[in-house]
C-alpha cells in the first residue's frame, strides 16, 4: 500500500512566497538554440496553488504511483477544496490509513487503483471506510541532492 505515516502532520503552504529564477524552457526531445533561455521569476505558490488556505503538501512513500510520475519521496501538493473526480490522483483515508491512487468512480462504489499493476486496487467492503481527504494537484520529484 503507498501509504503517509498518520504521524507526520500535511504542511500547510507558507505564505511567504517562494520565487525562483525560471530560465525559459528546455525541450525534452530534441535540443533548441540558447537564445530562448530568458531568466524570469516564478512564484510557485501562484503557479502550483489554487486555494492557500485548503492546499497542503504530503511527502509520498512507497512505488505504487510510479506510473504516474509520483516517485517515493516525492512531495505532492494536494487542494482540499476541489471536488474530486473520476481518474483524479486523491489522496484518501481508507480504515484510518492514508493512502495515494487515482479515484476510479465509475459503475457503483468507487475504488482507488494504483499506478502500478504490481499493486491491487482498493474497493471498499461493506463495513470498511473511506474518506477522500483532498486531490492532488501537483508534485515534485527529487532526482540529485
Amino acid at each position: 500500500m503507498y501509504s503517509i505515516p498518520l504521524q507526520g502532520t500535511p504542511v500547510l503552504l507558507s505564505s511567504t512566497p517562494v520565487v525562483l529564477p525560471e530560465m525559459g524552457s528546455a525541450r525534452a526531445g530534441f535540443p533548441s538554440p540558447a537564445e530562448d533561455l530568458q531568466e524570469r521569476a516564478i512564484d510557485l505558490g501562484q503557479v502550483l496553488v489554487t486555494h492557500p488556505q485548503a492546499t497542503f503538501l504530503i511527502r509520498a512513500r512507497g512505488n505504487s504511483m510510479i506510473d504516474a510520475g509520483i516517485h517515493d519521496n516525492a512531495i505532492l501538493v494536494v487542494d482540499r477544496a476541489l471536488k474530486p473526480q473520476h481518474m483524479d490522483i486523491v489522496v484518501a483515508i481508507v480504515d484510518g490509513e492514508f493512502t495515494i491512487k487515482h479515484l476510479y468512480k465509475r459503475g457503483g462504489r468507487p475504488k482507488l487503483k494504483a499506478a502500478n499493476p504490481t499493486f491491487p486496487d482498493i474497493t471498499p467492503k461493506d463495513g470498511q471506510t473511506l474518506e477522500i481527504w483532498g486531490v492532488v494537484t501537483a508534485g515534485i520529484n527529487q532526482y540529485r541532492k
